[in-house]
């Protein structure tokens, strides 16, 4: 732990001291392409762990990463983020490249802002923030609302988390409650800790239930997800950002859920490998295939149940299994958190009535926030920062 804690000291001080480049991940480029370019061994690759190897297949075009170069163009080190916990770090120590995970040393805050509408709300959030995927996020939660409708003077007050990463906004950011103003008309969105789903003032849900299926029948979980770990015997960490299920080489694979095939084709270590997107900003990916059903192309939809592969073991698979993974909106999560019968009771007695008092708490601070920005008439964004205290 001393070792790690040091080079990222060391990486962190070479930052200030040298320039560091700040780069897209180009479309196309994998790791083994990655490596070549810079003139280092793919022996780095091959030698890895099976979890590391599919952490190299995670990382995802358009994904910034960190690179610091020697004066001659050499790398001297990298650090690409594979999700929103840990990133991938390549160093040169005595001539020789060194690879090892390591966790996002990540800063969040999280506040509370009145943005008056002037022009839209894409526009205003955008001008007050700068984050433009917060007004996405809003949108989503808020869906059924006619956002066309609103006028100047209508306001829209959001409390929010952000994980931000070398002074820029990391990941997407995470709404714990928001009023939206349209022509006069006040309408709210709460997330709720129970379920992390959003209800109005009163407790009416408005979050869509969206369920997958287990993909497969399968002999056992031969590997568990795990986001970020640190490893006592090993002295480093470890994560696996899916859930393998061992099954015998040609069982058939079937979409977790209903939806649209965004890549077909071979993926790095994943090997053969199948990506799904679905509704409310869930994807999903079957990888290690022996091979796809016939006809399936990119940008085909398919349907929960519906066979789209085998079982199988390509790419870099120590056996016949589904490496199954499950994203939302671009992070990790564990699947078999989510694959799970429908909970259809909802908020009910005491924690509804738990949560309808937590809201009347937010409501008045919503509306404290407006007040000051209208006594002010403020011709710019004075935020105002709440503790995050409200436990909904």
């Amino acid at each position: 732990m001393k070792k790690i804690i040091l080079l990222m000291l060391l990486f962190i001080s070479s930052l200030l001291s040298a320039e560091i480049k700040e780069l897209p991940w180009p479309k196309g480029e994998t790791f083994l392409t990655f490596l070549e370019k810079y003139t280092i061994p793919q022996k780095l690759y091959f030698d890895l762990e099976k979890e590391d190897k599919e952490l190299a297949s995670e990382i995802m075009a358009e994904q910034r990463y960190y690179l610091y170069e020697n004066e001659d163009g050499t790398l001297n080190q990298v650090l690409i983020p594979v999700s929103d916990e840990i990133q991938l770090h390549i160093y040169e120590e005595n001539g020789v490249y060194k690879f090892q995970t390591l966790p996002i040393n990540y800063k969040e805050f999280t506040e509370t802002i009145a943005v008056p509408i002037t022009s839209s709300v894409s526009y205003d959030i955008q001008k007050a923030t700068g984050n433009a995927a917060l007004t996405a996020q809003l949108k989503a939660i808020f869906s059924g609302v006619n956002f066309r409708g609103m006028q100047k003077g209508d306001f829209v007050v959001i409390k929010y988390s952000q994980r931000s990463l070398l002074g820029r906004s990391f990941g997407l950011p995470d709404i714990k409650g928001a009023m939206v103003e349209v022509a006069g008309r006040k309408y709210y969105r709460f997330k709720s800790k129970k379920d992390d789903k959003y209800y109005d003032q009163k407790g009416v849900g408005f979050t869509k239930t969206y369920f997958f299926k287990v993909p497969l029948t399968y002999k056992r979980i031969s590997s568990h997800f795990t986001k970020k770990r640190w490893h006592p015997v090993l002295k480093r960490y470890r994560a696996h950002l899916g859930t393998d299920f061992a099954a015998p080489r040609g069982r058939k694979i079937y979409a977790a859920g209903d939806g649209r095939i965004d890549f077909i084709g071979r993926r790095g270590g994943y090997g053969k490998t199948i990506i799904i997107n679905h509704r409310n900003g869930y994807r999903t990916l079957y990888a290690h295939q022996n091979g796809f059903r016939k006809g399936l192309k990119r940008r085909q939809n398919v349907k929960k149940g519906q066979h789209i592969g085998y079982v199988g073991s390509t790419g870099l698979s120590s056996g016949p299994h589904l490496h199954f993974g499950l994203y939302k909106n671009g992070r990790a999560v564990n699947a078999m958190k989510v694959i799970r019968k429908p909970d259809t009771k909802g908020l009910k007695g005491k924690s509804k009535a738990t949560f309808i008092a937590n809201t009347k708490h937010y409501i008045k601070a919503f509306e404290e926030i407006i007040a000051d920005e209208n006594r002010a008439k403020a011709t710019k964004l004075d935020r105002v920062t709440y503790k995050n205290d409200l436990n909904l």
